[in-house]
């Protein structure tokens, strides 16, 4: 069964409870269970500053759904947790980003995996190598390895908090 890795943040509303919400409803997901769950981290915004901090985690799948059914999933998760797309990186109840789907590389209009920049984000890839220090790039890279090279300076904190 493909392995995926999902990234979630929040930063309206009840962030833990929007979490907690999102993870229970991939759970959900016919043919889709969730295999772990990192911590979650308080993280400073990126791109769009004047909001509130972020909470973030990543969670590990295994699903039958192609990348593009489960983006559109994901994407029908966001909009019955009340996500409205007004600001680029700007507040959000829940955001849900395909992250890895076992190593392809996807480039369409509509999906990109990896997820963009997710190498120069620490607040995606340091809960990722928590669960998964070997989930492999298309290149061949594990995620540790490309930690280890992280240049991303924004702060965060783990708040010592697993959800799932």
């Amino acid at each position: 069964m493909p392995r995926a890795y999902i990234g979630l943040g929040s930063n309206m509303g009840n962030p833990i409870l929007n979490l907690e919400t999102a993870l229970k409803r991939i759970d959900g997901i016919e043919g889709t269970r969730i295999t772990a769950t990192s911590s979650v981290y308080e993280t400073e915004p990126v791109g769009y500053e004047e909001q509130a901090w972020f909470h973030n985690c990543v969670a590990e799948i295994d699903t039958v759904l192609s990348p593009e059914e489960l983006l559109g999933t994901l994407q029908e998760i966001e909009t019955d947790l009340g996500r409205v797309r007004k600001i680029r990186w700007g507040p959000r109840t829940i955001d849900l980003d395909i992250l890895l789907y076992d190593q392809m590389s996807i480039n369409t209009e509509r999906l990109i995996i990896p997820h963009p920049r997710m190498a120069e984000r620490a607040f995606v890839m340091v809960p990722l190598v928590e669960i998964a220090p070997g989930a492999e790039f298309p290149d061949g890279r594990t995620a540790a390895q490309v930690t280890e090279v992280l240049s991303d300076n924004k702060k965060f904190a783990c708040i010592n908090r697993k959800l799932w």
